[in-house]
C-alpha cells in the first residue's frame, strides 16, 4: 500500500495535539500527525503502509471505547484530483466515545481518512496533514470535522486508484505515551479504527477543449470542430488524452442561454476530437464530455462563430 513518504522519514517528530495547531509549526505537525497515525496503525493492525515502529517498541494498544458515524465526505461530492495541486477534502463525522475516554486530552487524537480496496489489507490509504477537531455534544458524543489531504505530485496516487474508495476514522488515546518515543508500551494506548463508510469517488481531473473553424464563416457553409479531451496521469503529473470517449458536440444560439446537442462522437486515440456541420445561424459551439467513474464531467468553454 502507500501513503506519502514523508510518514515513514519523521518518526521521531514530537506529537502532535488534536484540537489546537500552532501555525508556526505547520509542516512539522503535519508531519507528525501522519507519522503518529502510522505508527499507531501498524503496532494495531500491522497494516501501515510503512514500517514505523523500533525494536524498544513493546505491547499492542487495546480496544478504544470509540466508534464512528455520520461520515461525510466532501459534501458528497466526487474528489477531483488534478497532476500538482494540493487538494483539501473535507470531512465530517460523529465520534461516540465511553465515559473513561477523554476526548479533551493534549494526547488523544481523532481523524479521518481514505482506503482503497478492502480494510484490513488497503492497496492505499489517504490521511489528513492534521488530526480533526471535536466539538462535544454531551459527555460521550462529538462531532467532529478535518480534512483529507492529497498531495498528487508527491505520487501518493497511481492512474489505478481512480474509482471508488472508502471512508474510515481512527482515535488513538496515548494516556501519556509519547509517540514519537522509540520505546513505546502501546498497551498503555487504546486505538479505534472503523471502516466501511461511504466516499465519492477519487477521480481525475479532466480538461476539454474546442475551436469551431472557421471564423466567420458564410451561411449553409461547413464549420470544422476540433477539441481534445485530456485527463491527468498521476504516474508522471502530465495530461494524456482520454481514448475512446463519447462527447457531444453542443450549439447555443447568440441571446440564448441554452446548449442543444448536435451530435455525439468519440474521441480518438490520442483524446482529440474533429467534427464537421452545417452554418445556419451565430453562436456558440462546445463539446460536453459526461463523465465517468474514474473521470469527471467537463464542458469546454463556448467557441463563438459569427455566420455572415
Amino acid at each position: 500500500m502507500r501513503i506519502r513518504a514523508t510518514v515513514a522519514a519523521v518518526s521521531g517528530a514530537l506529537a502532535l495535539s488534536a484540537f489546537v495547531v500552532p501555525g508556526a509549526h505547520a509542516a512539522d505537525s503535519a508531519s507528525s500527525y501522519r507519522a503518529d497515525v502510522a505508527k499507531a496503525q501498524e503496532a494495531a493492525s500491522g497494516k501501515a503502509a510503512f514500517s514505523t515502529s523500533t525494536a524498544a517498541d513493546t505491547g499492542t494498544p487495546y480496544a478504544l471505547d470509540a466508534t464512528f458515524s455520520n461520515i461525510k465526505v466532501n459534501n458528497g461530492s466526487a474528489i477531483k484530483v488534478g497532476t500538482t495541486n494540493h487538494v483539501a477534502v473535507p470531512v465530517t463525522y460523529t465520534l461516540t466515545h465511553g465515559a473513561d475516554v477523554d476526548i479533551t486530552a493534549d494526547d488523544f487524537l481523532t481523524g479521518p481518512y481514505l482506503y482503497k480496496g478492502s480494510f484490513d489489507t488497503p492497496d492505499n490509504m489517504l490521511f489528513g496533514d492534521y488530526a480533526a477537531t471535536c466539538t462535544a455534544t454531551s459527555s460521550t458524543v462529538a462531532t467532529c470535522k478535518g480534512d483529507i489531504d492529497i498531495y498528487p505530485a508527491e505520487s501518493e496516487l497511481i492512474n489505478s486508484d481512480a474509482g471508488a474508495w472508502k471512508a474510515a476514522a481512527l482515535a488513538i488515546a496515548y494516556n501519556g505515551e509519547d509517540p514519537s518515543s522509540d520505546n513505546i508500551n502501546w498497551d498503555n494506548v487504546g486505538y479505534a479504527d472503523q471502516g466501511g463508510f461511504t466516499s465519492p469517488n477519487v477521480q481525475r481531473y479532466s480538461k476539454l477543449t474546442v475551436n469551431a473553424s472557421p471564423e466567420p464563416v458564410k451561411k449553409g457553409k461547413t464549420i470544422t470542430v476540433t477539441g481534445k479531451l485530456s485527463r491527468a496521469n498521476w504516474e508522471d503529473n502530465l495530461y494524456h488524452g482520454y481514448t475512446g470517449q463519447s462527447v457531444q458536440l453542443q450549439f447555443r444560439k447568440k441571446g440564448s442561454d441554452t446548449y442543444t446537442t448536435v451530435k455525439t462522437i468519440k474521441t480518438d486515440s490520442t483524446g482529440n476530437l474533429k467534427t464537421t456541420t452545417t452554418a445556419s445561424v451565430d453562436g456558440y459551439f462546445r463539446y460536453s464530455f459526461v463523465g465517468t467513474a474514474t473521470t469527471p464531467a467537463v464542458k469546454a468553454t463556448g467557441d463563438y462563430v459569427d455566420v455572415q
